[in-house]
């Protein structure tokens, strides 16, 4: 299976999915103007990620902005996620935010509150 890299850009964030660490990463702005077109591929990886998923699975959210359509596709990987670790797989969110971001925190707890994952909240310094 093929790893993800894409470099990040003003508009769309850096995704690092390594399937041989069973890290998947996703980092920086997300405000493509077609967010389906963006994602749709890393959640097609994903799909076929889980049919032999490492145990466990950590994925990093590192987003310092992330428009209501890419939002949505946010939450379709983490339902996508928790299909794997309903499948019998550790799957954990590393949910990184800055300190000063209380949106970005909310944000990340509200994943939390309707996704079935288990959730780490990271404060990191501003960048």
């Amino acid at each position: 299976m093929e790893n993800i890299t894409l470099e990040g850009s003003t508009k769309t964030p850096s995704v690092q999915f390594d399937a041989t660490k069973g890290s998947l990463a996703i980092r920086g702005r997300s405000i493509p103007e077609n967010s389906i077109e963006f994602y749709s591929p890393l959640l097609d990886w994903i799909d076929t990620y889980g049919t032999n998923a490492k145990n466990p699975t950590v994925v990093i959210i590192q987003l310092e902005y992330f428009n209501t359509s890419s939002s949505k596709c946010i939450l379709d990987i983490f339902k996508r996620l928790e299909k794997i670790r309903s499948q019998g797989n550790e799957v954990l969110v590393k949910w990184h935010y800055e300190a000063d971001d209380e949106d970005m925190l909310e944000a990340g707890e509200d994943y939390q509150a309707i996704i079935s994952l288990p959730f780490e909240m990271i404060e990191v310094e501003e960048a």
